[in-house]
């Protein structure tokens, strides 16, 4: 069994121009695209995301679910890792809609072909790729549980309409911030408090 991403080895490596020309399609530069924008974002599988996946507010976050086996094997008997792709898709999606304000389903139709033409381009069949994702999309679906990143971009849940989880998605999000705020009052009253004991001792 080998790996598809066994190619994909240079992500640290210096930059170079690639042979041929770099201004016609090539999937060799698209595998650098993917590798430029994992140095620019982070990938976190720590929270349930409908939809798979989603995004920071900030784009600086890509969120996959964390139910997501991050790998499978196809017909062929080759383990074709999935994160990269999905990290490229929201990116490219998130982009779009910050820098030229797009719809989300517009920016989503980009973003899906740019998924679909780097899974062609490292020789995986879309077909293969795409029934393992619909698997995922609905077991995603069907989870009743909502650990959701407390800055998750809700964009893309607006645009779907879905009013019912988007309202279940705020409420817990606000739960989630509401949590965080207390945290770091509280820990920032630590401090004086150690101060107060230490003067308390001091003056006895």
């Amino acid at each position: 069994m080998r790996s598809i991403t066994r190619k994909h080895s240079h992500n640290s490596t210096r930059h170079c121009k690639l042979s041929g020309p770099d201004w016609g399609i090539s999937d060799q530069m698209l595998d650098r695209t993917i590798d430029a924008i994992s140095r620019r974002v982070t990938v976190c599988t720590d929270y349930h995301v409908p939809y798979l996946a989603g995004y920071s507010a900030d784009g600086k976050t890509i969120y996959i679910d964390q139910d997501l086996p991050q790998s499978f094997v196809n017909r062929d008997g080759d383990t074709v890792m999935v994160h990269r792709y999905l990290m490229l898709h929201e990116s490219v999606e998130k982009s779009l809609i910050d820098a030229l304000h797009m719809h989300y389903q517009h920016a989503h139709q980009v973003a899906l072909r740019t998924e679909k033409a780097a899974v062609l381009g490292d020789g995986v069949s879309w077909a293969e790729y795409d029934a393992f994702m619909q698997t995922w999309i609905k077991v995603a679906e069907d989870s009743h549980s909502l650990k959701l990143p407390p800055d998750l971009d809700l964009r893309p849940y607006i645009d779907e309409h879905d009013a019912e989880l988007l309202d279940k998605m705020r409420a817990t999000m606000k739960k989630v911030r509401s949590s965080e705020r207390l945290a770091v009052k509280s820990s920032e009253r630590l401090p004086a408090r150690t101060s107060s004991r230490r003067a308390l001792i001091a003056r006895n």
